[in-house]
């Protein structure tokens, strides 16, 4: 069974950075594409970007948030920079079996509130 879980939200100013994190308990991360989503109050759940084949990002997030791995730690991260209030919303981890990482997703984490204040 897949496990995601995220770390890493809170509360930052427009401006700032944050750093999220999610540690994946599965045997062969490295043919799991993982993907970060976001869904703000009343809205739907988006894809902000994903890492398999290759690097996808959401049009909002490019040229300001990263996603990396860890492969050695079964972790994916994103680096969230000059962040906006309109980038506020509960942060998902997402993996799926082999994925280019553009596609759907298989597994979720629980989420994590990432809050930008003006």
């Amino acid at each position: 069974q897949v496990q995601l879980v995220e770390s890493g939200g809170g509360l930052v100013q427009a401006g700032g950075s944050l750093r999220l994190s999610c540690a994946a308990s599965v045997r062969t991360f490295t043919l799991y594409a993982m993907g970060w989503f976001r869904q703000a109050p009343g809205k739907e759940r988006e894809f902000v970007a994903g890492s398999g084949r290759n690097t996808y990002y959401a049009d909002s997030v490019k040229g300001r948030f990263t996603i990396s791995r860890d492969n050695a730690k079964n972790t994916v991260y994103l680096q969230m920079d000059s962040l906006k209030p309109e980038d506020t919303a509960v942060y998902f981890c997402a993996a799926d079996w082999m994925g280019s990482g553009s596609g759907s997703y298989d597994y979720w984490g629980q989420g994590t509130q990432v809050t930008v204040s003006s």
